[in-house]
């Protein structure tokens, strides 16, 4: 590289540039490769000049070459000979080989001034059967400070090679197009047709028109080819010391253009996921709520449903009593034990039994919907996973851990507490708030069966009261009249405070527990919530950041392309 001031400058803030990507890129997970590509891009500016021949595997690279250095230095052949990288540089002695930490590459030496500060890479061909020698070739790419690229004249420009060349393009490398085997273009239309062809397709990659050459290799090895000529004219100037300086600066600012919009693009798309997550979580807010709404609202139909049982109830206790408490029936009213057991058969009937099944229908359906509640978020959690392709990334790996969390904690609810553990809980919860209210229930028995039983003893205390009333010392002609009215008063009153009692404690139960599921689900959500928040933190200041190195990256190459 050239030595001035100016140069020297460039060079300072080149490094300092891509020093503070390679942190920008850490600090944001980036992938790792692309890590990688970051600190090439720094060593590169160390390396030697890399002249890097690339084309498909039948497009005569190694002859190419050999004609070029007008040696026989790298082995031909009809099928892919190379499966390696070789890097060949000036040496005194010819074929050494050399050290190198990649296993992929040799290093060869060759005493040919023309390559000094300069070396030429002979690569894989792309499009070959053995897909790992493309992929060598392709990840030698960044490195590349100037490229040759080979087609050959009987199949020029094919979609492989205008696809190989798009990558050549995305890391902003500098191309001269070579058309090989021009001896086989008869007439020099058909050379004029394919340089058309080859500028038009090429520039349709590259947004620009690079220089075509169209050469024969095997007429340059037999004694001298025309286009050789030119593309060794053109090879000097492009070598020149300042030019070479030029390219050398400019070549890890591709990539770091590269590297820095793959970066935007991977925090862009970050930004839509956390945007289409909490809308999405907004949404299971919502939904949260409106089927808290939604089961309140048929817990009101439900409660209905327990208030009727217990009207059924009190006009057959009405009945009871105006049919019972008469002077006609005087020997049955002297008969206490006989009383309750008919008012039990009669009036209380298949209360209990009722009211049972009608608080087990409630508990299925708030268990029914409650579970279904949580199969939804299992199924949205499981539709919002991160894909294997964006899943290297710190963001994804941080993502898709919160979302397992989330997904695990639905899956052990509905692993764990069956419809009957929720419905056993639930009744235990309202039969120990029932057992509160009014004592003395015995345990173990279900809420239905201890309201019931509740009933039976709560419309029994007037009986008892009437009864204890009824002795031959009160019989007057109003006071059985008048102990009837007190029954029916005394029903009502009853079965009033009982319809309190059993709606304010269902209620209660019933909210405690939509409550506690509730719970479950915003401590299962809330992680999730807060890292959304934390990311959209992060990336409002990694796009401040990225559109400062953007800036710093634009300046330079601005200055350095200036050099030329």
């Amino acid at each position: 590289m050239l030595v001035t001031s100016r140069v020297q400058d460039l060079l300072s803030r080149e490094r300092a540039l891509l020093a503070d990507l390679q942190a920008f890129l850490e600090t944001q997970g980036a992938p790792p490769e692309v890590v990688q590509h970051a600190r090439g891009a720094v060593r590169s500016l160390d390396e030697t000049f890399l002249l890097v021949v690339v084309g498909e595997f039948n497009a005569g690279k190694s002859s190419f070459v050999n004609a070029l250095l007008g040696a026989d230095v790298l082995p031909e052949g009809v099928t892919p000979t190379t499966d390696r990288i070789y890097v060949l540089v000036h040496g005194e002695r010819p074929g050494e080989l050399e050290p190198t930490r990649d296993p992929f590459v040799s290093r060869l030496t060759y005493p040919l001034p023309s390559l000094e500060g300069v070396a030429l890479v002979d690569t894989p061909g792309t499009n070959a059967i053995i897909r790992q020698h493309q992929a060598l070739t392709e990840g030698f790419l960044p490195r590349a400070d100037l490229v040759l690229f080979l087609t050959s004249a009987d199949r020029p420009f094919t979609e492989s090679e205008r696809q190989f060349l798009s990558l050549a393009a995305r890391w902003g490398r500098s191309v001269i197009m070579v058309v090989n085997k021009a001896d086989l273009l008869e007439t020099e239309g058909q050379r004029e047709q394919v340089r058309e062809f080859v500028e038009k397709g090429a520039r349709g990659v590259l947004g620009l028109t690079p220089p075509v050459f169209l050469i024969s290799a095997r007429g340059e090895r037999r004694g001298g080819d025309p286009g050789f000529a030119a593309l060794r004219e053109a090879l000097t100037t492009r070598l020149s010391e300042t030019e070479r300086t030029r390219l050398k600066l400019q070549s890890p600012l591709g990539t770091a253009a590269e590297i820095l919009s793959g970066e935007e693009a991977r925090a862009e798309a970050a930004r839509r996921t956390l945007t289409e997550d909490l809308a999405i979580l907004r949404d299971l807010e919502a939904q949260r709520e409106r089927h808290r709404e939604t089961m309140l609202g048929e817990l009101d139909g439900q409660l209905n449903r327990l208030g009727r049982l217990l009207s059924e109830f009190e006009v057959r206790a009405d009945r009871f009593i105006d049919a019972r408490l008469r002077f006609s029936n005087l020997r049955g009213l002297m008969n206490g034990r006989e009383l309750e057991e008919d008012f039990r058969r009669e009036a209380v009937a298949e209360l209990p039994g009722a009211i049972d099944r009608q608080f087990g229908t409630m508990i299925d359906r708030f268990v029914e919907a409650n579970l279904h509640f949580w199969e939804d978020v299992q199924a949205f959690l499981v539709r919002r996973q991160p894909s294997s392709e964006v899943a290297r990334t710190r963001f994804s790996y941080d993502r898709g851990a919160l979302l397992e969390g989330i997904a695990g904690s639905a899956r052990e609810h509905l692993e764990t507490t069956t419809e009957h553990e929720l419905a056993r809980q639930l009744s235990k919860d309202a039969e120990d708030a029932l057992k509160g209210a009014v004592g003395g229930l015995a345990g173990g028995v279900s809420i239905g069966a201890g309201l019931g039983a509740l009933v039976g003893a709560t419309a029994l205390d007037f009986t008892g009261g009437i009864l204890a009333g009824l002795t031959l010392g009160s019989l007057g002609l109003f006071v059985l009249p008048n102990k009837r009215l007190q029954a029916h008063r005394g029903l009502r009153q009853k079965v009033a405070e009982l319809r309190l009692a059993l709606e304010r404690i269902v209620r209660r139960e019933y909210e405690r527990e939509q409550e506690r599921a509730d719970a479950r689900l915003r401590d299962a959500i809330s992680p999730y919530t807060r890292f959304t928040e934390q990311e959209q933190a992060r990336l409002a200041g990694a796009a401040t950041r990225a559109a400062e190195l953007r800036a710093r990256l634009d300046t330079l190459g601005r200055e350095v392309k200036a050099l030329g």
